[in-house]
């Protein structure tokens, strides 16, 4: 039973981390995305091609991994009995904060896709560090977190 048990959470962290993978890699491409829009004139084909790649981004990628990361970590905080670790409670807060900027590229990129221009390009170039940073910090929290807050 505890070998079944094992393999279970062997495979809800791998499939935590893949789709955790696809997550980040479509927040680094959106706002890229989102600039060559910019470059382009409302109401162009070019602008309607870049409306078009954004949407698929969001609807294959962005919010399906979103759904699935979610998932599979509740799923592995559950398996692992760990919500009441300190290091969980900073990374949840994290995660909220990128869930939070997937939701606010979301709406911009849907408003640059109608036409409007909601950001400049020096924000949006801005905005493109934060899932960087965040991930930096959520990794750094699961792999060092445990053993910096049981040692206290």
């Amino acid at each position: 039973m505890q070998e079944a048990l094992g393999m279970i959470y062997l495979w809800l962290k791998a499939g935590h981390i893949i789709f955790m993978v696809f997550w980040m890699a479509g927040l680094f491409m959106l706002p890229r995305q989102m600039i060559y829009m910019l470059g382009t004139a409302p109401g162009s084909a070019e602008e309607a091609d870049w409306a078009r790649r954004s949407g698929l981004l969001r609807k294959i990628i962005l919010t399906p991994s979103l759904i699935v990361v979610w998932l599979l970590g509740l799923a592995l905080a559950q398996t692992l009995g760990v919500w009441a670790a300190p290091w969980l409670h900073l990374k949840l807060a994290l995660v909220l904060a990128l869930t939070a900027f997937h939701g606010l590229m979301v709406a911009r990129s849907k408003q640059m896709a109608r036409g409007e221009r909601p950001l400049s390009e020096k924000q949006l170039r801005i905005w493109g560090e934060v899932p960087g940073i965040l991930l930096a910090l959520i990794v750094v929290l699961v792999v060092v977190g445990p053993a910096l807050f049981s040692a206290n």
